[in-house]
């Protein structure tokens, strides 16, 4: 994993933990955590993952992820499935964003197979729960994509 993905995981978790409330927020909890990091691209990391200001049940503005993010499909490329894993391809530096995605959605009714993701810059294992459910899981990610089916390909053992 790159130092900008380790970053941006950092700045999921502490979005996700309501507490940033401003960019200098982030700034100096990344920079706690050793990231050294300028605003401008504190800025670029919210925008990348999405972070958007609303207010916090506090009543104070804060930075948050979209609760309902949906799995766009320019994010799925192809789905392929092997056993009990589903391979994502996403473009490029795409795939932090996508297992994220994922990984927030995983034990909900839409992804309830999911037991968790590994993530590279282009690429997401997503596993099952379920020795065989690979398969299974690839079309759930297909039709929260809404892919046609042609792009789901099986693995042969």
């Amino acid at each position: 994993m790159t130092s900008s993905e380790l970053r941006r995981s950092k700045v999921i978790s502490l979005v996700e933990s309501g507490k940033i409330h401003s960019q200098s927020d982030l700034v100096n909890l990344l920079g706690k955590a050793g990231f050294l990091v300028t605003q401008a691209t504190a800025s670029r990391d919210l925008e990348e993952i999405g972070a958007l200001r609303g207010r916090g049940n506090d009543g104070l503005a804060t930075y948050q992820l979209p609760r309902t993010q949906s799995f766009p499909a320019e994010l799925i490329l192809s789905v392929e499935s092997s056993a009990n894993m589903a391979v994502v391809r996403t473009p490029p530096g795409g795939a932090q964003l996508l297992a994220s995605a994922v990984d927030r959605a995983s034990g909900t009714d839409s992804l309830a197979l999911v037991i968790g993701t590994i993530a590279g810059d282009d690429t997401v294992l997503v596993i099952s729960k379920n020795s065989d459910g690979g398969a299974a899981l690839a079309k759930q990610l297909i039709n929260l994509a809404q892919l046609p089916s042609t792009q789901t390909r099986k693995v042969k053992k």
